[in-house]
């Protein structure tokens, strides 16, 4: 018998992000304590992966600032995500695309996925 899955699911707590996965390009507000300072800090990137479940479900942001690659991982449950926003759905064949670290340029463009409605023109 599993002991700590009991106490996991009492202090899960219900999120309601949008769903993305890996290739999205997403903004993550994070909430900032500096002192006793507050700010909301944006980090926009691409998702290279999405890990765990339950209280330690974790997803990996990368952006490029100053031409150099920055990475960040963000714990799903973390008290500090204010809201997520998704800005582009990509068209990837991976669920954890770390070959996206080696690649600049045009190369490092993902293809966008295009959703099609069905009752539209």
């Amino acid at each position: 018998m599993n002991l700590v899955q009991p106490v996991e699911q009492a202090l899960l707590k219900e999120r309601n992000f949008p769903e993305f996965k890996s290739g999205d390009t997403i903004t993550v507000h994070y909430k900032i304590i500096e002192g006793n300072k507050e700010r909301v800090q944006q980090f926009r990137g691409v998702v290279i992966q999405k890990k765990g479940s339950g209280l330690s479900a974790t997803f990996t942001v990368r952006k490029i600032s100053g031409n150099v690659g920055v990475e960040r991982i963000f714990p799903m449950q973390s008290p500090f995500i204010q809201k997520i926003e998704v800005n582009k759905t990509g068209q990837v064949r991976r669920a954890r695309i770390y070959y996206f670290r080696g690649l600049t340029g045009k190369k490092a463009r993902i293809e966008e996925k295009r959703n099609v409605t069905e009752g539209g023109e």
